[in-house]
Order: structure tokens, then sequence, then C-alpha cells
């Protein structure tokens, strides 16, 4: 049944992701509720939550923190976009992957139109999302009904409808960015993400800055609060989600309709480069210094994603100062009245001398997100070059195979220390600017020790590709992501021992902007990534390829 027809076809591909990202997310909006009991037991304790919370305004909007669902809602914040790693993921193979893998060719050699090739991808695309918003609500309506939440079924389901057409728009963004460009759709896609949250800040930092947030589809996500029914689900937002999904998708299809198989879309006239006159060197690039060795080629390929990438993260951790620079000085208030907020703020990111660095290494904990998303981002790209047979002409010339891989690898690794150094210049500068006083000690520690994770993540994704296929080698380092967060940002709140908190890599990341890095947890992620790297260039070695 499943091979049908294109629609069938390709939302059998998505079950897994269906599965693990409708399970798994809607189990990370669960586990806050069990510890709302004990933060709201006594008159004072509830005030002092209340309180606090509107001091992480740059999170999350502070709705009824103080019920299960407001607080839920409020915890997980902007975390909860890590699920739009799928769409961003699914979206650019849709079209673009198939025609980089030869296959669009065998489909559009069928009695099918282009259109309707297009319209069945995305439906599919579309069906898995609300597939993950239906798994999702249910998991939170369960979370509710077991620990006294005041919502019901159909307010948790909203709450799923929600998430799923927000990331609707953004696989719609990365559709049709995936017809202006032959790679890289999925990553510009997933650094408009990270604009569009920063965006949808600002307004919670500086009040009359509303109509700058406003341009943020996460805005108007935001807007809609079902799981807290004093506040409600705003319709007119949900609309506005789906009439822009929807007309993103509209667009890639017309786009897609019109252009060449393997080409690109001509862009607006006003957004073409002046055109110049080939020259000789343009046809045959001898002697060009990208084509010297595996590694310089690499990186000539990586340059423009990692500048871009640098520019997204540095912009965030600057950010993150000036919101600490707005509000820095009502927390320290606030914490010197009240000691069970200190025992709060040990759940989220530590105390220590500084309130600045207490507060800031809350917020720090998104850079490694953001470094693994990008590492990700590029191992797609290196099991798909296999895939698609881009490393057959590389391998046919008189290296080895291990310097390919390994030539890879120390690209990736020096894009993601070039990315690590941005955020510390960018937070140290900073810091400068607005006076946000910091030790440049624990800054550095805190922006390049978010590397090793970004080495270990990319490992294991050079170790799957010698086995899996680039859709499920994603698909599971974009679970293993999602498994470490949940474990390291929700395991407390459950009460886990320490044992099970060691099985997160987060966990070794620690709080570095207070405590420095740990020299024992550096050495233990650099010796698991070794392992994992050298078990995937043995792979890699010995296996045919593309098999």
């Amino acid at each position: 049944m499943w091979l049908r027809n294109i629609y069938l076809k390709s939302l059998r591909d998505y079950r897994i992701g269906i599965l693990g990202w409708g399970i798994g997310m809607g189990l990370v909006v669960m586990s806050p509720m069990a510890s709302v009991a004990s933060l709201v037991s006594t008159p004072q304790a509830r005030a002092e939550l209340v309180g606090l919370a509107q001091q992480f305004a740059w999170n999350a909007a502070a709705i009824a923190v103080d019920t299960i669902g407001g607080y839920a809602m409020f915890k997980i914040g902007v975390f909860v976009f890590l699920i739009a790693v799928w769409p961003l993921l699914a979206a650019g193979r849709a079209l673009r992957g198939e025609e980089e893998r030869g296959s669009m060719d065998v489909l559009l050699s069928a009695p099918r139109s282009r259109a309707r090739v297009a319209i069945e991808k995305i439906a599919a695309i579309w069906t898995a999302l609300f597939a993950m918003g239906l798994l999702i609500g249910l998991l939170t309506y369960a979370g509710g009904q077991a620990f006294q939440g005041e919502f019901g079924l159909g307010d948790a389901l909203l709450y799923g409808l929600d998430i799923a057409l927000v990331c609707a728009v953004f696989a719609g963004i990365t559709l049709v960015l995936s017809q202006f460009m032959i790679e890289g759709a999925a990553g510009w896609g997933g650094g408009l993400l990270v604009i569009f949250i920063v965006l949808d800040m600002v307004h919670r930092v500086f009040p009359d800055a509303e109509n700058i947030s406003r341009l943020s589809p996460i805005y108007y996500f935001n807007l809609s609060k079902p799981l807290v029914p004093s506040y409600g689900t705003n319709v007119g937002a949900l609309l506005v989600l789906f009439v822009l999904a929807a007309g993103l998708c509209a667009w890639s299809v017309w786009l897609f309709a019109r252009r060449d198989i393997g080409a690109t879309a001509q862009l607006p006239r006003v957004l073409r480069l002046p055109s110049r006159a080939a020259g000789r060197g343009d046809a045959l690039p001898v002697g060009d210094w990208s084509l010297r060795s595996v590694y310089l080629r690499a990186i000539a390929n990586l340059v423009t994603p990692t500048l871009w990438w640098s520019l997204l993260v540095a912009g965030l951790a600057a950010w993150l100062v000036v919101t600490v620079q707005q509000i820095g000085k009502q927390l320290e208030e606030l914490i010197a009245q009240s000691p069970v907020m200190v025992q709060f703020l040990q759940t989220v990111g530590g105390t220590g001398a500084s309130m600045n660095a207490t507060f800031l290494s809350a917020m720090f904990q998104t850079l490694p997100i953001l470094l693994m998303a990008f590492v990700v981002t590029q191992v797609n790209g290196w099991a798909a070059d296999e895939e698609n047979g881009r490393l057959d002409m590389i391998l046919a010339s008189p290296q080895s195979r291990r310097a390919v891989v390994l030539g890879r690898f120390a690209a990736l690794s020096t894009a993601a220390i070039f990315i690590g150094l941005a955020a510390l210049g960018a937070t140290v500068l900073a810091s400068r600017v607005t006076g946000v006083a910091l030790d440049d000690a624990n800054v550095a520690a805190a922006s390049l020790g978010a590397i090793p994770l970004g080495l270990l993540i990319g490992a294991v994704g050079y170790l799957g590709a010698g086995w899996l296929r680039s859709a499920a080698d994603t698909g599971l380092l974009s679970f293993l992501l999602l498994a470490w967060f949940f474990i390291t940002f929700f395991g407390r709140d459950l009460g886990w021992p320490d044992s099970a908190l060691r099985l997160s890599a987060f966990y070794y990341y620690g709080n570095p902007l207070l405590k420095g890095l740990e020299t024992a947890n550096v050495v233990g992620l650099l010796a698991v990534a070794a392992v994992a790297l050298t078990v995937g260039v043995l792979r890699f070695t010995r296996k045919d390829i593309a098999v």
C-alpha cells in the first residue's frame, strides 16, 4: 500500500521521524509538569516563582507560570523549536535532495506532472508534522491528567497544532530556499530560525519594539497559550501561520514546476548580482588553492555556511549579554530577598559570585545546541555525497580513503572551532560595551567548551554514515540530540539519579561560565569522539561505496 503513490511512499519514509520527534517532544512537554507542585507548595514560593519567571522573559512570556500548563510552556520556552530540525532537513531533501540523487528524473519520467510530484511530497511533510502534533498533544494531555493540570484534551491538541503549523512555516521556508540553491537550504533555514527566535525575544526585553517581533513567525506561535485556559488560543495567529506556511509551499511548487531539474530558479531582478564575462579559469579551475587537498576543498565548501552560522551564534551570544544588562539589576534585587529563588536558579544555571554570570549561564546552554545543530547539517552533507555518487571521482584519484574521510572531518572541526571563537569574541566585546562584568577565562571556557560537543556529534555522524543512508543518519543524530537535551534539562525535574544524567553529553559541558571547564570531562568527550571517528574511518575504508 505504501508504494502506490509518491505521497504514501514519502509518508512511509517519515514514519521514524513521526514517532521519534512526536513522542520525544511530547515527553519533553510532560516532564516539567512533575515539579510544579513542589515549586508552588506555599504562597511565598508561588510568589517567588512568578517573580523570578518575569526575569526570564527572553526565554518565554511568563503567563500563569504557577499552573501546570503555564509552567510547562514557560520552562520549555525556545527549546521547543528543536523540533524544527526535522522539517528543515525533510524539506531540504524533499525536492532538491531527489534531484541530487538523480531519482527525480525517474519520478518525472512517469505520467505525473511536476506540480503533482511536488504537492504529494509537501503533503507528506504536512501530514507528518500534524501527526507529530497529534502525538505531542496526546502526551501533553496525559501529563496534565497525571499532574492535575487545568487544561483539557482540546487545549492539548491545539498546542500540538500550534507546533505543527510553525514547523510547517520553516518547512516552507526551506522548500523555497532549495529552489534558489543547489545545497545548503536546510542550513540557511536553520539560520533564519535562529534570527526569528531572536526577533521574537526583542519585544519581551524591549517592550516598545513589538513591531520588530511581528516580523517573526515565532511571535504568532507564542500568541497562543492553549495550556493556559485563562489565556487561550489566538485563532488569528494560527491562521497567520497556516497562510504563511501554505503560501511558502505554494511558491516552492510554482518555482519547481518552472525551472530546469538540477538548476536553480532565477532570483528577483533586484537581488541578482551583476553578471561578468566568463574567464578562462572559470571553465577549468586548475591550480585553485582549494583543489590542493580534500581538506582545503572541504574548507572552501564550508566557508559560506560557517560564516553565516558564526554571525548567528555570535549575534545570539551578544544579544544574551545585552539581555543580562537590561534585567540583571532587577534579578539581583529579587535574589537578595529570596533564598528560594537561588535554589531555583541552581536547576537552570547554577550560582556564583557574579549574578551576571549566574543568569547568563542559563542562557549559554543554547550555544552548544546551536553548534551541534550546525554539525548535524554538515554531517548530512557527507553522507549525502557518498549516497549521491559525489565521492566516486575523489576516490578514483591517487589518495587513500582514510585521507578523504579525515580531511572532511578536519574541515568540519575547523569550522566548529571558528564558530566557537566567534561566540567568544562577540561575548567579550558585548560585555565591554554594555558594562556587564564577566570573568574572561570563564567566558572562553563556555564558548570554546561547546566545541568538544560538536566534535562528538560529528564523529557519531561519520560513524553512522558507514551503515546508514543520509536521511537515517541525520535522523539518528537529531534524535540523539533531542534525547541528550531531555536528559539534561528535565532529568533533574523527574528526580533521575546522577548515573542517568551522565548519559547525556550536555552533562559534561557543565556550567563553565561559573566554574570553568573540567579537564576530565573535556578529555572524556574527545576520547569518545576519537573512538567513534576511528571506527567510522575503519568502516569507510573497508565498505563498498554507497552500500
